[in-house]
């Protein structure tokens, strides 16, 4: 028998080890979604918004690159602002009063 039938997905990435990993990923995807939708809103190009960053293109790429997790905060206000907004991080509690976990949404 399955050990992970009916149990939830957070529950099967923690015990196969992955959990930290994988939300991390899908919080970088979720922030690079984000900036390249506004970028595109702008009609900024990489080029153009890494000037306005006071930064490299190479810089630019690594913070939209979906799979590269190690970014800083400075580089993430940096592009909030050039962008024309507010960097906002807040904690969440890991799971809600019915059990569930939080989820993930992309915001416009």
């Amino acid at each position: 028998m399955n050990p992970h039938i009916g149990s939830r997905f957070d529950d099967f990435l923690a015990d196969e080890a992955i959990l930290n990993e994988t939300t991390a990923v899908a919080v970088k995807r979720v922030i690079a979604w984000q900036i390249a939708q506004e970028m595109k809103s702008q009609h900024l190009t990489k080029t153009a918004l890494a000037e306005k960053m006071h930064t490299s293109r190479a810089a630019l790429n690594r913070l939209l690159d979906e799979t590269d997790t190690s970014l800083t905060l400075t580089t993430l206000s940096s592009a909030a602002k050039a962008l024309g907004q507010q960097l906002r991080i807040e904690l969440t509690p890991l799971c809600n009063p019915s059990g569930n976990s939080g989820s993930l949404t992309r915001r416009g």
